[in-house]
């Protein structure tokens, strides 16, 4: 009876410390995750404003006459 309580009292002490060993790695995710979703929302801020730039220079190029528009693309230069 003695050893059933010394395993039992051994099976709780793993499990405590599996307990603390969880935690800690759940609060370092935890950690983790939100500094990943900084970074996250900062690359979507920086790809709209490239977008927003890339946006600005295509509006500054001049119109392309109506029947250069309508050629075909694929055509060979010569």
């Amino acid at each position: 009876m003695i050893s059933e309580f010394h395993q039992l009292s051994e099976k709780i002490g793993q499990l405590a410390e599996l307990t603390h060993i969880l935690r800690r790695e759940n609060a370092q995710l935890r950690l983790r995750t939100a500094g990943l979703q900084s970074e996250n929302e900062e690359l979507k801020q920086r790809i709209s404003e490239a977008h927003q730039r890339v946006a600005a220079l295509l509006e500054k190029f001049p119109a392309l006459p109506q029947e250069l528009s309508q050629e075909p693309q694929d055509r060979e230069l010569t």
